[in-house]
């Protein structure tokens, strides 16, 4: 009976999503519909959707793990960071991006990095595509993966079909429906996962005898509820965190979100440039409040297993997972809430998956076979190529996810650390720097990118100072360079520079 009410949820949930992205379709009439839904976006799906997009498994999964296993520090100043990321990119990108590419006609972060600095050669172009395909495929295939654990590891399934069956879902609402059934979908999958967090909140509290009882016992663990060491569970004893660098290069996460493409995608869909005021409130209060809760609820799981109302867990990250199970054990309406909180999982990682293949799927089809070699097709050719190739990009994530114990956070924090280094400081430079030019653009792009390789595989392993989160030296290096081979070329033209001028 238990299994039946969460088997029930997620069918539910997923055949919804299916519907909704039907529905979309028709309103797909030109490409620039089909991956900027016609800059139609309210307020509200715009700033839901983002954060959806851009939370993934991480938040329902990843954070509360974090915590669980060595209290809130790390936790902590990662989602500092974040949150303080969140906010100033809504601040200094969303509004003037938005004006931006509507003023030289970019549906495309390759498209707006190529007009914006009159790249003739569309060498901006390649590059800015290749590097969201590099980065976007492995990190669609590790969305598919943590489906078909979640899947496998609830219903005994085989990891391979349960992977396929919620890639094909995915794929399926999103190439029939586009950037809006993307978005839409994400805003509403942005409620399923803030009900995930209440429901597990309420029902951990209630086994524990309310806050009291983890206030009590996780302030009895050395160092576990400190934002300057963690706690060491195979000592019992307190650990160091390593001070301010290691503060710093963990809240250097924020940066990323200056070069996201998924989520700048959302700056340049919003219906009207006045109303991302609104938008940037609401999403900086729900990322603020949605993280703490996270970190709450691996300190109340961590509470819960000390007073057996838990089982012992093997994976830290698989709490919220445990929970629902356990929640799902008491009746059937029980169970239902426990497949909602599981769809919550479910959306956290689809709502990113699916703005992935559609800022992948662009590059390819729109970015580089369309623009930077020049093939002609028609308008309908052109959305038939859209969808194909999100397909193929979809089955190849599928090839790389096909391994069980792939490590899907780790494929993450590289696919991040490399979309936040290559392009975050040369859109910050593109939108606030006049002075910048194509050949800057071209240096800071390849040189955070490759930094990043550097620092994660020849510098970090020698640990010490070095040990640090690859994305803050890359990002400082792409910034250096751009402004560097800025100055010491020539100065972008008139036209470009009363076109800057000309954004307020």
């Amino acid at each position: 009976m238990a299994t039946l009410g969460i088997v029930i949820a997620i069918v539910v949930y997923l055949a919804a999503l299916l519907i909704m992205g039907a529905s979309f379709a028709k309103e797909n009439h030109t490409v620039g519909d089909y991956y900027l839904g016609g800059r139609k976006l309210g307020p509200f799906v715009t700033a839901m959707s983002a954060e959806a997009s851009d939370m993934s498994s991480w938040l329902l999964m990843g954070l509360p793990g974090v915590a669980f296993a060595t209290g809130i520090c790390d936790a902590f100043w990662t989602a500092f960071g974040l949150g303080i990321g969140t906010y100033l990119n809504w601040l200094l990108v969303a509004k003037r991006l938005r004006k931006y590419s509507e003023k030289n006609d970019s549906v495309t972060i390759p498209d707006f990095f190529e007009h914006r600095f009159r790249d003739k050669s569309h060498i901006l172009m390649l590059l800015s595509s290749l590097i969201i395909v590099v980065f976007f495929v492995p990190y669609v295939g590790s969305g598919f993966a943590a489906c078909g654990k979640l899947f496998s590891s609830l219903f005994g399934l085989d990891y391979t079909v349960a992977m396929i069956a919620s890639a094909a879902v995915i794929i399926g609402y999103t190439a029939t429906g586009g950037f809006m059934a993307a978005s839409v979908t994400d805003f509403i999958q942005s409620i399923i996962m803030t009900i995930a967090l209440i429901a597990v909140v309420c029902f951990g509290l209630s086994t524990v005898d309310g806050l009291q009882t983890v206030s009590t016992y996780s302030t009895s663990l050395d160092g576990y509820i400190s934002l300057l060491s963690t706690h060491d569970f195979d000592t019992a004893s307190r650990v160091s965190y390593g001070g301010i660098i290691t503060i710093i290069s963990t809240m250097a996460w924020g940066l990323g979100y200056f070069g996201m493409p998924h989520i700048l995608l959302r700056f340049m869909a919003i219906e009207k440039p006045e109303k991302i005021k609104l938008s940037r409130r609401i999403s900086t209060v729900w990322v603020f409040i949605a993280m703490g809760v996270a970190i709450f609820i691996g300190v109340m799981a961590r509470t819960m297993v000390s007073k057996g109302a838990l089982a012992e867990l093997q994976d830290p990250e698989r709490a919220i997972i445990v929970i629902a199970q356990t929640l799902a054990e008491h009746s059937f309406i029980a169970s239902l809430l426990a497949g909602v909180i599981l769809a919550g999982i479910l959306a956290c990682t689809m709502s990113t998956c699916d703005s992935q293949m559609l800022a992948a799927s662009s590059s390819v089809s729109e970015n580089i076979i369309h623009e930077t070699f020049g093939i002609e097709l028609s308008e309908h050719m052109q959305m038939v190529m859209a969808r194909v190739v999100l397909v193929i990009i979809a089955a190849i994530g599928v090839i790389i996810a096909r391994d069980p114990n792939s490590s899907v956070f780790g494929i993450v924090s590289f696919a991040w650390a490399g979309f936040g280094a290559a392009f975050g400081p040369i859109m910050l430079l593109a939108l606030f720097w006049k002075r910048a030019n194509r050949y800057g653009a071209i240096a800071g792009m390849l040189g955070g990118g490759i930094m990043i390789f550097v620092w994660k595989f020849l510098i970090k392993p020698l640990g010490g100072v070095f040990g640090i989160y690859e994305l803050l030296p890359a990002f400082i290096v792409a910034l250096i360079l751009c402004v560097v081979v800025s100055l010491a070329t020539e100065a972008p033209s008139k036209e470009i520079v009363e076109e800057f001028e000309s954004i307020k």
